[in-house]
């Protein structure tokens, strides 16, 4: 055989190959499928499950669509799930979708195309035909009732009320600030209080804290004290409660209804007592206590005055 008849030989078989190839490709991939939705009917917002399967010859790949219809009224929910059997003759998968309905009645499923590969050649399947019944969750109307249309956004009367509401409004606001600037302009109420009244008190007060029994000695003088200098600063302005007891003396010579030496007497020992931690006994701080009572008592019957015989 010679060179030339070898080489024609080899182009023939190449050439029948590639015809057997492209005839391949040209002869569709024989597919199988099926959709099955369980349950066939449902109610709005409840999930149910859709089932493609799909038999192709071994060798070949499925893609199956990820979701549905974006524009359908049924709605994937989770993810699709591909599953793939045992089966050695062929391939054969199946895509669970769990989705959901969002309208009543008899519902379209809609999805894209899958697509199953084979060498160089491929083949979409159509997922259509197929429909879901979804029930209302409403309750029937046997007593078929029709309702009213729907009433006008705003609704102008003859007479316009609000304006009457308004001008209560106002009149009630007007009143209410008339009554507030009244108010802050009203000098408030100054109470009177006797010194001689509240000094009686405050004694009264001083004793029933029980210093003395609980052996508060010098409390008991320093308060009782006190008492007394807030009473001479109530009777006289020159009697600052800001002096010492020297200055109060001072400040306070010449008033004749004034008992100086007792109040000189007082001032001085509770002075030692405060300040200079002189102690005291119970008996001491008692009668202190009783020498700034009669220093208040002198001087409220001095200053009094004297009262006529009657007629």
């Amino acid at each position: 055989m010679t060179l030339a008849m070898r080489r024609c030989g080899v182009w023939a078989i190449g050439g029948l190959l590639t015809a057997a190839s492209l005839l391949a490709q040209q002869q569709p991939i024989q597919v199988k499928a099926g959709v099955t939705v369980t349950p066939d009917s449902v109610r709005v917002g409840d999930p149910f499950h859709i089932t493609v399967g799909i038999r192709a010859p071994r060798g070949a790949t499925i893609a199956f669509p990820r979701t549905t219809d974006s524009a359908s009224a049924v709605q994937a929910l989770d993810p699709v799930a591909v599953r793939t059997t045992a089966d050695t003759t062929a391939l054969e998968q199946y895509a669970d979708y769990r989705v959901a309905a969002w309208d009543v009645g008899q519902l379209p499923i809609r999805f894209e195309d899958a697509i199953v590969r084979l060498g160089g050649a491929q083949r979409r399947v159509p997922i259509t035909g197929y429909t879901v019944f979804v029930k209302s969750v409403l309750p029937a109307d046997t007593t078929l009732r029709v309702p009213k249309p729907a009433r006008a956004l705003f609704e102008f009367s003859v007479f316009p009320w609000w304006w009457l509401a308004l001008l209560a409004l106002a009149i009630i606001i007007g009143l209410l600030l008339w009554w507030w600037f009244r108010r802050r302009r009203r000098p408030p109420l100054a109470i009177v209080v006797d010194p001689y009244e509240r000094a009686v008190a405050e004694f009264a007060r001083v004793e029933k804290l029980g210093l003395l029994d609980a052996g508060e000695r010098g409390r008991y003088v320093a308060l009782t004290v006190e008492v007394l200098r807030d009473y001479l600063a109530a009777r006289y302005a020159e009697a600052s409660l800001s002096h010492t007891s020297n200055e109060l003396l001072r400040a306070l010579h010449g008033q004749r209804f004034i008992a100086h030496e007792r109040l000189t007497r007082v001032l001085g020992e509770a002075d030692l007592i405060k300040f200079a931690r002189r102690p005291v006994s119970s008996d001491r701080a008692r009668e202190l206590g009783r020498e700034a009572r009669a220093i208040v008592e002198h001087e409220h019957v001095a200053s009094q005055p004297v009262q006529e015989a009657a007629a």
